[in-house]
C-alpha cells in the first residue's frame, strides 16, 4: 500500500494532460489501475510513469508520447485542478456514480 494506491486495485483519480487533451477533454476523472509498485498508472490505454524528481508541470509522463500528466486523488470539494491546469474536466460515465457519491459524502 502507498499513498497513491491506498491499497486499492483501482482508484478514482483526476487525470490532466498538461499539453493537450484526453480523448476530447482537458482533464478527466476516471478509474485508474496501478503497476505492482504503484509507480505506473494505467488510464484509457495510457501507461503513465512517475516522473522522478517531478516534472515541469506534471507528476507523470506518458511512456508512448512523453507528454506530462497531473494525476491526483479526487478531492471531495471538487478542487481537483492543478494550479497551472485546465479550466474544466469531464467525469467518465463509468465513474460518475462513484464521483457523485464521493462528493455527496
Amino acid at each position: 500500500m502507498n499513498q497513491l494506491t491506498k491499497g486499492q486495485e483501482k482508484r478514482l483519480m483526476f487525470i490532466e494532460n498538461k499539453k493537450g487533451g484526453i480523448d476530447g477533454f482537458n482533464a478527466r476523472v476516471g478509474w485508474v489501475t496501478f503497476s505492482k509498485t504503484g509507480k505506473t498508472v494505467y488510464y484509457r490505454g495510457r501507461k503513465l510513469s512517475r516522473i522522478k524528481g517531478g516534472g515541469i508541470r506534471g507528476n507523470y509522463s506518458c511512456e508512448e508520447t512523453g507528454q506530462e500528466y497531473w494525476v491526483s486523488g479526487v478531492k471531495k470539494n471538487g478542487t481537483n485542478l492543478h494550479f497551472a491546469g485546465a479550466a474544466s474536466f469531464h467525469v467518465d460515465s463509468d465513474a460518475a456514480d462513484a464521483y457523485n457519491e464521493l462528493r455527496d459524502s
